[in-house]
């Protein structure tokens, strides 16, 4: 069984999409979501739907191994990232090379990098008379959003739409495609068409 540990910062429906993704699987499941908001409605999400739930603050993140040290003893297969606005420590990273993914609201390189999240990124998007966007889901290293890509798809974005259309759009793909590039990755997704079609 693939194991797999989300920081979020926020709501959490990305959170809880990707739970209850995994919730009938054999072959993955979330074991504990993580945040960095003692407030965050994702502290709620998980504990409703029977996922272990935990907040830290940034000394325990950056400063101290006590974060380190509880993923070490979750021993995760995949660390996701969905809406977690943190940037990740290297010592953390250094201990899962090629373990950390992020979900980003936009087509890197563009709209991307430090501040850059949320409806700040469909602003921009707006503002900017982009025609298209989308979704990156790439991996994470120690700088704001330039880790190597792993997956994008595109949106068309019209003359007519707002930021919260824009937003709408980018959460529909989101739910849609998260979880398959997860499973993906983990090499459960042959397993979960099978269950699926049983």
């Amino acid at each position: 069984m693939k194991r797999i540990v989300i920081f979020a910062s926020g709501s959490g429906s990305n959170a809880e999409n990707l739970i209850k993704f995994f919730q009938n699987s054999d072959s993955a499941s979330i074991i504990q979501v993580l945040t960095n908001n003692p407030h965050a409605k994702v502290l709620d999400r998980a504990k409703r739907l029977g996922v272990s739930a935990l907040s830290f603050n940034k000394v325990a993140f950056t400063k101290t191994d006590d974060v380190l040290n509880l993923l070490k003893s979750s021993q995760p297969d995949l660390i996701v990232l969905a809406g977690f606005l943190w940037k990740f420590p290297e010592h953390i990273l250094e201990h899962f090379p090629d373990k950390v993914i992020n979900v980003h609201p936009a087509l890197l390189p563009k709209f991307g990098g430090k501040g850059m999240y949320g409806m700040h990124v469909h602003n921009a998007v707006v503002e900017n008379n982009e025609t298209e966007t989308g979704i990156t889901i790439h991996y994470v290293n120690e700088h704001y959003d330039e880790g190597a890509i792993i997956f994008q798809t595109k949106c068309e974005v019209l003359a007519s739409d707002s930021p919260e259309d824009v937003a709408a759009k980018i959460h529909e793909l989101e739910m849609k495609y998260f979880p398959k590039v997860v499973a993906k990755l983990l090499g459960t997704e042959a397993l979960e068409v099978s269950e699926k079609k049983k």
